[in-house]
């Protein structure tokens, strides 16, 4: 039978499961709405850079070039690097470029009923099925035209943070259609061109409302714009930890939280009982670590001064990827009154403006720019055609999150993976080892537990997350057990999960891309 893979998106996810498929011998065509790749990167604001430091954001085997000398390089210079990254492995050929994939449907397969009493995935437990493919239906951006394109397999590398914007609910009648202004969402203003944004916003009082890294990031565009004369305001429900850089800082989360050590006094998804009960020994170690990071950041930093010290901890932010930095020279637009912060647990519009829980007047304002957050699971839920495979995507009575085993195979889709959704502390190593898995799942070489085996541990792993990952589970960050999920990625692959020589370096060293370039073949 043919196994034809089709690949949707071209960003990071989507160029390494084009790179490890081609590697195993596959012949994938990708599918990318934009005429380069990149995904989210092409879509970012003219001050976006780099968080972590480059070493930190590169593939297992394509090191930054020696020309990029800053250690966190711009949103420019991250699409040079993913766009070599594609022509030095010659995946370019393979991409369509300007194609909008409108949805997926699985056709010739057996009926919905028949699938729910499936025991094994897609009927035999195999990436591949006898009766079933997928009709992917394509539109050309430049000339709409519209045409199907068949795939015995599909690898879904959309992204969450795309797409599909988080817009709050108010009231009849207090909502934005009663504001005079301009209201927009985050995901709007990053798809403007540079000139095109600062001419929306200068002279402009606007207003941010969000609580993560990118309504600070578009508070401090607004600044750099408008300096005091024109004041941006923002309004959060709560404060999140964010690190002054993440050069320094980086390095020392991860000598505390990234290694094997570390990960002893985390409870991992289907531990032994052995380690279970390490994990609850070692727990106030856990908690200690938290407090020292949380007081040297309120000393270092003048959190305090501006509303800034978040109700949570320092490992809870770190549990669900919401761990960041500051703007640049933030605390100086602080200072300035360049950047205001108001903290209010709800709000409305009024013609004026904004109205703020316990305040007496609105806020006059000419702009309101939502800064919260995407739906990736509708995102997702939108690409298939067929409503019984919608309903499954996700189940709001028991989540809130898309249930994947390994954080890719969707226990009740047959012949789909879905890259990108789970999140990691450098989703570019973890994009790697996840199209590394699938490409050895694909070539026959891992053998899947029963649909029921792989729900349960769905649910193992979804209780985890909300046990450390509080409101936020949902985001279905790895970051607290990465080691334990990239150990169970290598067993599936019959690889050694010990990375490092030696002992002390095995458990108390940060783990990174450089300790799996070994898992690569040749």
């Amino acid at each position: 039978m043919e196994r034809r893979v089709a690949i949707i998106g071209a960003g990071t996810s989507g160029l390494a499961a084009c790179k490890y498929l081609l590697q195993f011998g596959f012949n994938p065509t990708v599918f990318e709405v934009d005429d380069g790749v990149g995904g989210l990167w092409r879509h970012t604001m003219d001050s976006t850079k780099l968080q972590n430091n480059k070493q930190m954001y590169q593939f297992m085997d394509f090191p930054w070039p020696s020309s990029v000398k800053e250690d966190n390089p711009s949103h420019n210079q991250v699409l040079q690097y993913l766009n070599s990254y594609a022509e030095h492995f010659s995946l370019i050929p393979y991409i369509r470029f300007n194609s909008k994939v409108i949805d997926i449907d699985y056709v010739g397969g057996e009926s919905s009923e028949d699938m729910k009493s499936w025991e094994l995935w897609g009927g035999n437990g195999k990436p591949f099925c006898h009766k079933g493919t997928w009709h992917i239906s394509v539109q050309n951006t430049k000339n709409l035209s519209a045409e199907v394109h068949k795939a015995e397999f599909v690898v879904l590398c959309i992204g969450k943070y795309s797409g599909f914007p988080n817009i709050p609910e108010f009231p009849p009648e207090q909502g934005p259609e009663v504001f005079n202004g301009k209201v927009m969402h985050s995901m709007d203003y990053s798809n403007l061109d540079n000139e095109t944004a600062t001419e929306l916003i200068k002279g402009k009082r606007v207003t941010v409302i969000g609580s993560q890294k990118s309504a600070l990031d578009l508070a401090a565009e607004c600044a750099n714009v408008n300096g005091v004369k024109y004041p941006c305001t923002i309004i959060q429900r709560n404060a999140h930890w964010l690190l002054p850089d993440f050069n320094i800082w980086g390095v020392i989360a991860g000598f505390l939280y990234l290694n094997r050590f570390a990960e002893l006094s985390v409870h991992k998804p289907g531990e032994p009982f052995f380690l279970g009960l390490v994990a609850t020994l070692l727990s106030p170690l856990r908690w200690g670590i938290s407090k020292v990071v949380e007081t040297t950041l309120k000393w270092k930093l003048p959190l305090k001064k501006y509303g800034l010290i978040p109700n949570h901890s320092f490992f809870q932010d770190l549990s669900t990827c919401l761990i960041a930095v500051f703007p640049d020279n933030f605390f100086d637009k602080l200072k300035e009154g360049s950047i205001l912060i108001k903290k209010s647990q709800s709000c409305s519009f009024c013609n004026e403006g904004v109205i703020i829980d316990g305040e007496a007047k609105p806020l006059e304002t000419d702009i309101v720019i939502f800064a919260t957050g995407y739906r990736g699971d509708q995102k997702i839920k939108n690409m298939f055609k067929s409503t019984f495979f919608q309903n499954h995507i996700v189940v709001p009575e028991t989540s809130s999150t898309v249930p994947l085993y390994r954080q890719m195979i969707h226990p009740r889709i047959p012949q789909l993976a879905i890259i990108g959704y789970a999140e990691s502390l450098s989703n570019i190593f973890s994009a790697e080892m996840k199209s590394l898995w699938l490409a050895h799942f694909l070539d026959g070489n891992i053998e899947l537990p029963s649909i029921r085996e792989m729900e349960k541990d769905v649910k193992v792993w979804e209780e985890n997350m909300k046990q450390y990952g509080g409101t936020y589970f949902w985001k279905s960050c790895i970051a607290n057990c990465g080691l334990w999920y990239h150990d169970q990625l290598c067993k599936d692959m019959k690889r050694n999960p010990r990375r490092k020589n030696g002992f002390f370096a095995e458990w108390f060293e940060p783990h990174g891309h450089a300790d799996y370039v070994g898992l690569i073949r040749k």
